[in-house]
């Protein structure tokens, strides 16, 4: 019975082995692995040398064996570059010091992140027509880049503090650490203020921006102009190496000013305005107009010329004017057809309200157009009160007595009846107060002394 089983094992021992060696035959039997990349890690936008190491670890002695690279994203061939190379002959059972070494150089797509990539290795053995896949991982490292993509002002006023705001994004495709933001104008016209002109940002993740606020300051004597901001931006790479990103950004120093108009004086209708350049930056063809109104109404020319103002300056300018509209009197209706109320009668709120409505009545609008420092035309309106119009204009508008009293008799009639109604909206207050003190005064005395007020200020 041995023999007979001994018998068995020496016939079988030919075929297991046969089917041994057709498991490990063919491209099955060719181990891959990636000895290296270079560079290492990958950066985006570049090109990677990958050496692949090609051992037959199978029984049969191979030939013509083909090894193609199957490269999918990120990855991309290299114009004139092959990704197929073929070895032509392969003997079996081969160790390290045996393997073939094969180079592919592929193309990393520009706009890939950080990460671990897959690519595939395919063997393919042109006797058998066997073929395996090997897949291998391939390192790319971002590329480091910051962009400053806004700048918040594009001019600033001379002496005067302004924010400043740099928007900072990182457009490449790895993290920023450490980075620091610094600018420079050459002529030291623009210097930052409160802090030093370097900004610092910890970390800055891929797309995320970063906003770093400066406050700055344009000297008082600058002259109007673009003035040229020098801009670094300085940052660690993977490696701990310092990048530096140099740029350039204009900013306009100079722009818009204010006026100060004031009335001067008044001589047989004509009034004379005082304009006064406040602001910070020269006014150029400066013209003053007065502009159709309810109140007032220029005769003759409504406009008038005064050339250019420097800052500080000031000029006079005049202008024919009538007053079209009719003083508030007592007893008299308003605006809206509801009658005033009689001296007597008023109290604090109607004389206030009296006192606004005789304001806005003497308010003279004027226009004032000028193009500023950096060539824009502006328009500013100005309300100037006009105290005293003589020359018989200012009655021809006014009500208070038929055939035309002089506007200097009306105006003193109603700053006589204004002091009226003060006296006795307060008389009963300080009747109480006087009588508790011991001084009360009748009121008919009161009257008296105001009628002798009145009488001595017409008299001058």
């Amino acid at each position: 019975m041995k023999k007979i089983l001994l018998l068995m094992l020496v016939l079988l021992l030919p075929i297991t082995n046969a089917a041994a060696a057709s498991l490990t035959a063919g491209a099955s039997g060719v181990n891959v692995d990636l000895l290296s990349q270079s560079p290492y890690p990958a950066r985006p936008g570049e090109t990677v040398e990958i050496t692949l190491s090609l051992q037959n670890e199978g029984s049969n002695d191979l030939s013509d064996v083909v090894v193609s690279l199957d490269a999918e994203y990120p990855f991309s061939q290299v114009s004139g570059e092959s990704l197929s190379k073929t070895v032509s002959y392969m003997e079996a059972r081969q160790d390290e010091d045996d393997a073939t070494y094969l180079k592919f150089k592929l193309k990393v797509d520009s706009d890939v992140s950080d990460g671990t990539y897959d690519i595939d290795v395919v063997v393919k053995d042109s006797e058998s027509d066997s073929s395996s896949v090997t897949t291998l991982e391939v390192e790319v490292q971002g590329k480091e880049y910051a962009q400053i993509v806004t700048i918040s002002d594009s001019s600033i006023d001379v002496a005067t503090v302004e924010p400043l705001e740099f928007v900072i994004t990182n457009t490449g495709s790895s993290p920023l650490q450490n980075m620091a933001v610094s600018w420079e104008e050459s002529t030291g016209t623009i210097l930052p203020v409160y802090s030093s002109n370097t900004k610092y940002i910890s970390s800055l993740d891929v797309d995320e921006s970063a906003t770093v606020v400066y406050s700055v300051m344009a000297d008082v004597d600058a002259d109007p102009g673009l003035y040229q901001l020098d801009i670094t931006l300085e940052f660690e790479d993977y490696e701990s190496d310092t990048t530096v990103i140099e740029t350039k950004a204009g900013l306009f120093v100079g722009g818009t000013t204010d006026f100060d108009l004031s009335y001067s004086e008044s001589d047989e209708g004509e009034v004379s305005l005082s304009l006064a350049n406040v602001g910070n930056n020269e006014a150029y063809s400066v013209k003053v107009s007065i502009p159709e109104q309810d109140n007032f109404q220029a005769t003759g020319s409504t406009s008038t010329i005064v050339g250019n103002l420097e800052k500080g300056d000031y000029t006079i300018t005049s202008f024919s004017i009538t007053q079209t509209s009719s003083m508030p009197s007592m007893g008299d209706e308003d605006s809206t057809g509801t009658a005033q109320a009689e001296p007597t009668e008023m109290t604090a709120e109607d004389m206030e309200a009296m006192q606004e409505e005789m304001e806005a009545k003497t308010e003279l609008l004027v226009n004032i157009e000028y193009t500023d420092s950096a060539g824009q035309r502006h328009t500013v309106e100005k309300a100037v009160q006009i105290e005293e119009l003589t020359g018989g204009t200012m009655a021809a508008g006014m009500s208070g007595g038929p055939g035309g009293q002089s506007s200097s008799s009306n105006s003193n009639l109603l700053y006589g009846a204004v002091i009226l109604v003060v006296v006795v909206v307060g008389f009963n207050y300080r009747k109480k107060k006087m009588m508790k003190e011991g001084n009360y005064v009748p009121l008919n005395v009161e009257l008296r002394n105001l009628k002798a007020k009145i009488l001595k200020k017409e008299k001058q």
